[in-house]
Formats: C-alpha cells, sequence, structure tokens
C-alpha cells in the first residue's frame, strides 16, 4: 500500500508559476514510476507528466516547455510556469507500484484571465 500526500495549488493569475508537490509513504520500495493528472469537472483525467523509474519523462503536448517534473526518492515535483486558465483543474498525484495506481487526494489549480 502506498500512501501520497500532495500540497501546492492554490489561485495564481495567468502567467504565474506554481509547484505542486506529492509525498509517498507506505510501501515506496515498490514505486516504478510517479506522475501528475489532471481532471476537470466531467472530463476524463488525463496525464500531465510522468517520470519512471530510470527512463525518460513523458509530458502532455499542452504542456511541454512550460510544465517540469522532478522526482526525489520519494517525493515528485510539478513546477508549472507560464499557467493558462485552461491549466485550471484538480491535479493528482500518482505512483506505479506492482502494477498497480495509487491516488492523492487532488489539489486545485485556478488560473485566472
Amino acid at each position: 500500500q502506498v500512501f501520497l500526500a500532495e500540497s501546492g495549488g492554490g489561485l495564481v493569475q495567468a502567467g504565474g508559476s506554481l509547484r505542486l508537490s506529492c509525498t509517498a509513504s507506505g510501501d515506496t520500495i515498490c514505486i516504478a514510476a510517479m506522475g501528475w493528472y489532471r481532471r476537470a469537472p466531467g472530463k476524463e483525467r488525463e496525464v500531465v507528466a510522468v517520470i519512471p523509474n530510470g527512463g525518460s519523462t513523458h509530458y502532455a503536448d499542452s504542456v511541454k516547455g512550460r510544465f517540469t517534473i522532478s522526482r526525489d526518492r520519494n517525493m515528485v515535483y510539478l513546477q508549472m510556469n507560464s499557467l493558462k486558465p485552461e491549466d485550471t483543474d484538480v491535479y493528482y498525484c500518482n505512483v506505479t507500484c506492482y502494477n498497480s495506481g495509487y491516488w492523492g487526494q487532488g489539489t486545485q489549480v485556478t488560473v485566472s484571465a
């Protein structure tokens, strides 16, 4: 079992920056990848960025060049720059562990025009 705790969401004006953080605890030795997803109400959850163990990071086309994912042991971060109103969403931390996915509770990011 892996437990995730997120922080760093909030309200920011367009063009601003936010940094999301996620700390994994529990059976973290099994973690194969960590990442961030987002979902607006009524929409499907979509990948934002993923960083696998020893592999290349993956970004959604909509955030390339603006967002940066990084990882330090059991923590994963999402640096979000040049934010746009369309980035407004609930952002979820995710880890893959023994081929199972674990989710954080979500953190709201709101970008005003």
